[in-house]
């Protein structure tokens, strides 16, 4: 059993991915299910009811008042059936829980989905959330820069990365609890993609780095340490032209839809790629080959 909200909000339990529930009231292909091992009633469906979960899942572990499920749900425009609709909807996702192998009944569920004092605590064995996964990644990745180690802070960070499958919760409506709570997992997430591209810029895979960082600074047309990072790699490998266009687009949206300039770093870049100064050369490590191998060879 594992739950995912670093993406559309998901549960998959051995090899069966959920999207969908029995609350939806849609039939499903029976025998299709059957062919794939793919169940659609491992999640409920409702919108409010998938949105508690996901406020449960962010803060899994932690108690979560009432008022702070009634804030999510209906934000200061509450029914006075708030509460008792909540309780409902904890009712319908225990049993959501009891429908998954790894839990296998109402007591089980009730145990893991927890009625506290004026709220709800669920707690997930170790595994069972992408979060924890999240959380362990970085980790590593703390130790491996205490350590300078950018291969090995490398390879945390992408792990971390690859988490995601997509924006967090995207599929939910957010009320104010959910929409900070991603918001501070997308920080976190661009946090580790600039980190892991300094530490691989360090390594001197620049040549590998151009179409990522080419595709993010087009999905990023105001970020400047994105920008810096492709136009080193560009000038790196060559490109020193490129990598000059590069600034000059990105002080031109700047201009247009902030009404800033460039900062003082990245102008000193531009004038570092007019010099051709030596302070943006990098010499990779000389063992770096082997330990790629090696780290592929995992």
């Amino acid at each position: 059993m594992k739950f995912g909200v670093l993406g559309p909000l998901s549960v998959t339990d051995s090899v069966t991915p959920a999207r969908r529930s029995v609350y939806s009231g849609n039939s499903g292909d029976t025998a299709n299910s059957a062919r794939t091992g793919a169940h659609d009633d491992l999640l409920p469906s409702p919108p409010k009811t998938r949105q508690l979960l996901a406020l449960l899942l962010v803060h899994a572990g932690t108690q979560v008042s009432l008022d702070t499920c009634v804030q999510e749900l209906w934000g200061d425009d509450s029914p006075r059936s708030a509460v008792q609709s909540l309780h409902t909807r904890v009712f319908h996702i225990r049993q959501a829980l009891a429908n998954l192998p790894s839990v296998g009944t109402a007591h089980a569920a009730k145990r893991m989905l927890e009625t506290r004092h004026q709220g709800y605590l669920l707690q997930l064995p170790d595994g069972a959330l992408d979060l924890y996964a999240l959380d362990g990644h970085l980790a590593e990745a703390r130790r491996a820069q205490a350590a300078d180690d950018d291969l090995r802070l490398s390879a945390a960070l992408r792990s971390a990365l690859g988490l995601w499958r997509g924006r967090t919760l995207v599929d939910i409506e957010p009320g104010a609890h959910i929409a900070a709570q991603a918001t501070r997992l997308e920080g976190i997430r661009m946090t580790a993609l600039e980190q892991c591209l300094d530490a691989e810029l360090r390594l001197g895979l620049h040549h590998q780095l151009l179409s990522e960082l080419g595709h993010l600074v087009s999905h990023h047309p105001v970020h400047e340490n994105l920008h810096a990072q492709y136009m080193l790699a560009l000038y790196r490998s060559g490109r020193t032209a490129h990598a000059l266009e590069v600034y000059r687009g990105l002080s031109r949206h700047l201009a247009e839809e902030l009404g800033i300039e460039p900062s003082h770093k990245l102008r000193s870049l531009q004038t570092a790629v007019l010099t051709d100064s030596t302070t943006l050369d990098v010499t990779p490590p000389e063992n770096l080959r082997l330990s790629l191998d090696l780290a592929a060879a995992r």
